[in-house]
């Protein structure tokens, strides 16, 4: 997901955007931990999707 298309994304389209990669991120974790996960470059894709969305979250607040 790039920063382009979250800035063109509302602040409640975000939200919930969030909402689902949380989510995600909690099933990749308990794979992970239960060794069923194949691939852990799954959980930084994630965290820095997450971490994307929030700063652009944080920039929209501040104008």
């Amino acid at each position: 997901m790039k920063t382009k298309e979250l800035r063109e994304l509302q602040s409640d389209e975000l939200k919930q955007k969030k909402a689902e990669l949380d989510e995600e991120l909690f099933r990749l974790k308990i794979r992970h931990s239960s060794r069923q996960l194949d691939s852990t470059a799954a959980l930084g894709k994630v965290r820095k999707d997450i971490a994307r969305i929030n700063t652009v979250l944080k920039q929209k607040e501040g104008r």
